[in-house]
């Protein structure tokens, strides 16, 4: 959320890009340009799991020759974004839609928590604490 009397840094819209970027690509299933988008180093927290690093990211998000992959949406509200040197955060509110191949959709929501940092110039999601929880189906 934007109010009309903030302005946007550089490296907040450069952030922003990055965001649109991930969407994009996780939408086509582009991980090599997912996994481009994160340091090398990243950690993702999601509840009720051990850590994952990019490496298991990267097998999770793979999928065999002749695999139909899952269809991936969603939609990030970004909440704040703060930038201090080569560091920033950001907490989003978050919506994603994974529909595996004839599967049902599986929704969850909530909020995310990011440390990105700045490498050779480009941004990079470092940090991922993820909230998000199923959202339960419509059986209406």
């Amino acid at each position: 959320m934007v109010c009309p009397d903030v302005t946007i840094t550089s490296d907040e819209q450069l952030i922003r890009d990055l965001v649109a970027r991930w969407f994009a690509a996780s939408k086509a299933g582009d991980v090599d340009t997912v996994l481009s988008l994160m340091t090398d180093d990243v950690v993702f927290l999601v509840p009720g799991r051990p850590p994952m690093r990019k490496q298991e990211f990267a097998a999770l998000s793979s999928v065999p020759p002749g695999v139909t992959p899952p269809q991936i949406d969603g939609r990030s509200e970004i909440q704040e974004i703060v930038v201090s040197g080569d560091i920033a955060f950001m907490w989003t509110k978050l919506s994603v839609v994974v529909t595996p191949s004839g599967g049902q959709p599986m929704e969850r929501a909530g909020h995310t928590l990011t440390v990105l940092r700045r490498e050779d110039g480009r941004w990079r999601l470092a940090r991922d604490a993820n909230l998000l929880t199923p959202v339960p189906r419509s059986t209406v």
